[in-house]
């Protein structure tokens, strides 16, 4: 039995978290995060991700179930839960799980859908009315990624359709062709939008890690399940963009995280999430991919990258921070997503070099979720807490800070808990 063993490697960093902590054996963590997945998280979700009344994706579900209404249903959210729900059925098809997905699967591609420009809108008033109309790349992107897992779970033929057809609307419409990447947004028919932020707290920049990142981790999806010479190709060179100009080294491995067309960064904020985050599906990309000297040139990369979250991003207590600087972390909230995506990392760091560091630092995270995170009374996770693992006020003060809400949904957390179970087997048990 592998244990999570106390870190060894002090030259990772002058200032590491104290590793003191007891350990966890990899079969107890399989066993906790199946036990997560199948009796908190998927359940919570299909009890309550469409209104008992209407049908309709929830608007806001606070911290104790409180339901409002008045609030706009994004795309990102129905994409997300059709991924989560694709992802569990393929692990265990039962009819509940199927059934969430095929909600999602209808609301996507129904009034979510543009049928007049292709794509998918932005958001829906909760009368089901086209809200914003704009076409963030970002959520073509999460679109393309739910609708790739449906048809993996499912052979939906029509859902693969979709998916490329997305792909195609994206390489033509927001692929820049001087420099390379992807633009962050266009109009609802896909022209030039001047405000292209994908919410009020980022940059009006042309382009953004974020929006990269996930535009990778949908073509990689997609490339599994259609092979596609045109899509390795775009692939490949969206692998290559972010190596060449989102992974910086300085101050350590990590991302940049907002451009403008040209590269220049445009923005000093260390997300020591998306950085964890990026390590993994950077990995994966280039397992997808194939190539010797790409993967070779990636893991260095990965690990490197998880070395420097490790080292910069993680509390004494083996949480995720929200945001640092150069000179440090500026922001000490511990937010749901960065911890599931901590889980992964280190996991997949530990495949790639076999450190022991990595699987104490996995075992600490996990250990600081089911302490603080996961809500004993009323189910799934909180979404912000603060260092000290409280959560912070929710909605109306931060709608944010809700259980379900614009951007909470149960795809970080119910793919960290299925990432676990591919990567520990089951034999370990």
């Amino acid at each position: 039995m592998i244990l999570l063993t106390r870190l060894a490697n002090a030259a990772l960093s002058p200032r590491l978290p104290d590793m003191g902590r007891p350990t966890l054996a990899l079969s107890e963590l399989r066993r906790r995060a199946e036990a997560e997945l199948i009796q908190d998280i998927l359940p919570f979700w299909v009890r309550h991700a469409f209104d008992p009344a209407t049908g309709y994706l929830a608007g806001v579900v606070t911290n104790d179930l409180r339901r409002f209404d008045e609030v706009p249903r994004h795309v990102v959210i129905c994409a997300r839960l059709l991924w989560t729900y694709a992802a569990a059925a393929r692990f265990e098809p039962r009819p509940e799980w199927r059934e969430t997905g095929r909600r999602a699967f209808a609301l996507l591609t129904g009034p979510f859908w543009d049928a007049r420009h292709g794509g998918v809108f932005w958001s829906l008033d909760r009368d089901g009315r086209v809200l914003a109309d704009r076409k963030q790349i970002y959520a073509q992107a999460f679109a393309i990624y739910g609708l790739a897992e449906w048809h993996a779970a499912t052979g939906d033929a029509t859902a693969l359709a979709r998916a490329r057809a997305l792909f195609e609307l994206v390489e033509q419409h927001a692929a820049e062709p001087k420099h390379g990447g992807y633009i962050e947004a266009r109009s609802a028919s896909w022209g030039e939008l001047i405000d292209r932020r994908l919410s009020e707290r980022d940059l009006n920049a042309p382009k953004s890690m974020n929006t990269l990142l996930h535009v990778l981790e949908a073509y990689t999806t997609l490339f599994r399940v259609w092979p596609d010479p045109g899509l390795r190709d775009r692939l490949q060179a969206l692998l290559g963009v972010m190596l060449d100009h989102v992974v910086t080294t300085t101050p350590h491995t990590r991302c940049e995280l907002f451009f403008d067309l040209e590269w220049r960064p445009l923005s000093p904020t260390i997300s020591y999430g998306h950085d964890i985050e990026a390590s993994w599906l950077l990995w994966e990309a280039a397992e997808a991919l194939g190539d010797p000297a790409l993967r070779a040139r990636t893991r260095r990369v990965t690990l490197d990258m998880a070395t420097g979250v490790l080292a910069h991003g993680c509390d004494t207590d083996g949480s995720i921070f929200y945001e640092g600087r150069a000179d440090g972390v500026v922001n000490a909230e511990k937010h749901w997503w960065p911890q599931a995506e901590a889980v992964v990392g280190f996991l997949n760091a530990h495949a790639l070099d076999g450190g022991e560091a990595w699987l104490e630092a996995t075992g600490r995270v996990w250990q600081f979720i089911e302490n603080h995170v996961v809500d004993r009374n009323h189910g799934e996770w909180f979404a912000e807490l603060d260092r000290s693992g409280h959560p912070v006020p929710d909605y109306p003060q931060r709608a944010g800070s809700c259980k379900i809400g614009p951007w909470k949904c149960p795809y970080h957390n119910a793919r960290a808990c299925l990432e676990v179970l591919r990567r520990v087997p089951a034999s370990a048990l």
